[in-house]
């Protein structure tokens, strides 16, 4: 006889729990996390807050398998699952396979350790001495660590324990970090810094829900300022959460954050192991892990006692996930943080429109860090204007840069030529015939990797090698490369400056992170002469020898036509010329266009940020965009274009007629193909008050069910409209 009937929530794509009975003996509670049968497997669930379905007979539910020892579901991760799906209009179940993605369902075994708790044996060598010394305090001690610690074999305790002397005991697993020192080493800030700093302590020793803007130019020092806030979190017996937005940007985080508290922090991000995962997920659960640095996904980790989140490098389009579950991890952290009460610090040099807009609006507070730190300088920008000075045919640095990296070599600082563009060309051509490399699956030209040689779709991952003729008319001389990658650019340094070390940085490179962590100390110790790199060196590296900075191709980002375009390409290039002389003495940076009297490049290059967000915030408010009005992207796709574009002028047919909401479509995605799949794109442009998830529920509900494979994808807040 069944004790009672629970809603659970299952990690697949439904909307709603199912109610399951609980067997006699066992007693659950919301949170809980269970194995219940699903069809004809068992999946791992979670006992939810819906009431059950009391229409079920009792015959006919299936009752929970077991309950999991481990820690339950908080309310508030509940609450926020609840409201993510809802917000971006997921099922609730794929919200919550993102809690459960690596959870660690029964406690870690104990592990084997010792203990002094005998007498000292007869023979008494040197080794067994220091092994005495290091256990005199009676704590208990690993065999492998308490060799490590005497300098001695393992054989030597092994020799202790069969003597008698060291007593064979259980320890419980390691946590997965270490708890950070609060005052293990207190930095001295300047005023300016001080001033924030004791703004973010406040808040973190209040606890309630607050939203601070830390904007500060490159080499401010905010991540300084916001580990105060982390320390006085900590202080409090709250857990943190650091996101940051890019793996790349870890080791050196991670070193900085163990320089301040002793310790490093946890890891959470694809390139930790499924076992670390694991603990981690359980190390967070139960209060173990005070403090998690990680990518987006960590948002979603169950912590007992968040108590901050600091989101770095707030503006970071990586916070924007575009797969299964579309969400802004930076806007989802504000959200957590409002549902259970407690502080949010968001952290930028070029803050994003949406959050300066906030902070002018008095919802966030905001505070500057207006001078770089200690004896750093700003790097003085100067454009240079490719119609007057272009490059050498076949060649793609202009003279007056090429003569500015001549020059900082033989000073012995180092250069970083920045193209934000991967491989070796963005497009392989006959001369012949015309003929283009296109990807089968996507309506994408292959980009040429010339060090690996072959011809590689960036959307979809297609691979081939690099021919040695035209597949359409078979000319073996006439295929060229058009346009420059890093890798071409790499080329033409290797020409140009045949004695220089220089190191090519992209995140397709051979070797992965390991080798991307390895290089990047090789810059920071000054053993690199010219770093060349995409968007990946841009953020957060500090290399204390650079002083000049070149961009190849300053226009790049402008040419996308979307409505971010000019607010990123403002970020980027404010980010990567901000790598320049943040160790001091002087130091420069050169932009590359066509178009020095764009508002962008002359922002960049006067320095005058505050007349950019004067501007691109005035042309937002006049057009209805984000953040004064609101955007929901649908994506229709097929397997072939028919069926798509048939069910999206369906869809479109189906709008519900409203005076406040307008819907411009469909039309064919500028990628109309990705993956062997047809797109066609709506836009759904609303007023900021509108409720433009019930608009589009109503809408969805009542346009016809997509059949024969077409799919549709709803982005609430798109950031992308390729």
């Amino acid at each position: 006889m069944a004790q009672n009937t629970v809603s659970v929530l299952v990690p697949v794509a439904v909307a709603a729990p199912y109610s399951y009975a609980v067997p006699d003996g066992m007693r659950v509670a919301p949170g809980d996390i269970v194995d219940v049968p699903l069809g004809t497997r068992g999946v791992v669930g979670v006992v939810w807050d819906d009431p059950p379905d009391r229409e079920i007979g009792h015959n006919r539910l299936r009752p929970i398998s077991a309950k999991y020892d481990a820690p339950p579901l908080s309310r508030e991760i509940r609450a926020f699952v609840d409201w993510v799906a809802r917000y971006t209009m997921t099922t609730r179940g794929m919200v919550l396979r993102m809690v459960l993605r690596a959870p660690a369902l029964q406690p870690e075994a104990p592990v084997s350790g010792v203990r002094l708790a005998g007498p000292a044996p007869a023979r008494l060598t040197p080794a067994r001495s220091r092994v005495l010394e290091v256990a005199a305090d009676g704590m208990a001690w690993s065999k492998s660590g308490l060799a490590a610690a005497a300098g001695v074999g393992t054989s030597v305790v092994a020799g202790l324990v069969e003597a008698g002397t060291l007593h064979e005991v259980s320890m419980p697993a390691a946590p997965v970090a270490r708890p950070p020192e609060v005052d293990f080493a207190t930095p001295a800030l300047n005023a300016e810094q001080k001033a924030a700093a004791d703004v973010l302590r406040a808040m973190a020793a209040d606890g309630g829900y607050a939203v601070a803007l830390l904007d500060g130019i490159t080499g401010s020092g905010k991540t300084e300022v916001y580990f105060e806030a982390v320390a006085e979190a900590l202080r409090h017996g709250r857990q943190v959460l650091i996101l940051i937005p890019e793996i790349a940007l870890t080791t050196g985080f991670l070193e900085r954050f163990a320089a301040r508290f002793g310790t490093r922090p946890a890891e959470w991000h694809s390139e930790v192991g499924p076992r670390i995962r694991e603990r981690t997920w359980r190390g967070v659960a139960d209060g173990s892990a005070r403090v998690v640095v990680g990518a987006r996904s960590a948002l979603f980790l169950p912590f007992a006692e968040l108590g901050l989140i600091v989101v770095d490098e707030e503006h970071d389009l990586a916070y924007k996930q575009e797969d299964r579950v579309f969400y802004s991890a930076r806007d989802m952290a504000v959200v957590r943080g409002h549902l259970a009460g407690f502080p949010v610090v968001l952290s930028s040099a070029t803050p994003s429109i949406e959050s300066r807009v906030n902070a002018d609006a008095g919802r966030y507070t905001r505070l500057v860090l207006s001078d770089r730190y200690a004896e750093a300088r700003l790097p003085e920008i100067a454009a240079i204007d490719m119609r007057r000075h272009p490059p050498e045919r076949g060649r793609h640095l202009s003279p007056p840069l090429a003569a500015a990296v001549a020059a900082t070599l033989a000073e012995g600082q180092q250069a970083l030529l920045f193209l934000n563009r991967r491989g070796y060309a963005p497009l392989t051509l006959c001369r012949t015939c015309g003929h283009r490399f296109q990807c089968p699956n996507c309506s994408t030209w292959l980009v040429e990797h010339r060090f690996r040689g072959v011809l590689l779709c960036h959307h979809c991952g297609h691979s081939e090698k690099r021919p040695d003729h035209c597949p359409n008319c078979g000319d073996t001389e006439s295929l060229v490369a058009v346009g420059p990658g890093v890798e071409r650019l790499g080329e033409e340094v290797a020409a140009r400056f045949p004695g220089a070390r220089t190191i090519l940085m992209s995140s397709d490179m051979i070797g992965g992170m390991e080798r991307l962590r390895e290089e990047l100390v090789s810059i920071e110790k000054g053993e690199v002469d010219i770093v060349i790199g995409t968007q990946l060196v841009a953020k957060g590296h500090n290399f204390p020898y650079l002083t000049l900075v070149g961009v190849v191709d300053g226009d790049l980002g402008l040419a996308f036509g979307d409505l971010r375009a000019a607010e990123r390409t403002f970020q980027l290039l404010s980010q990567v010329t901000g790598r320049a002389g943040r160790a001091g003495g002087a130091s420069r940076a050169l932009v590359q266009t066509f178009a020095p009297e764009n508002p962008v490049i002359r922002a960049i290059v006067s320095g005058d940020r505050e007349a950019f967000y004067a501007s691109e915030i005035a042309a937002r408010r006049e057009a209805g965009l984000p953040p004064f009005g609101r955007l929901a992207g649908i994506v229709v796709s097929g397997p072939d274009r028919a069926s798509a574009q048939g069910y999206a002028n369906a869809l479109r047919r189906a709008e519900p007629r409203t005076e406040k909401i307008s819907v411009l479509g469909p039309a064919e995605a500028p990628l109309a193909v990705v993956r062997g799949r047809h797109r066609f794109r709506l836009l759904v442009h609303a007023p900021r008050s509108a409720d433009i998830q019930g608009y589009l529920q109503a809408w969805l509900n009542a346009a016809p069910a997509p059949r024969g494979g077409v799919r549709v994808q709803v982005d609430i807040d798109p950031q992308s409209f390729l």
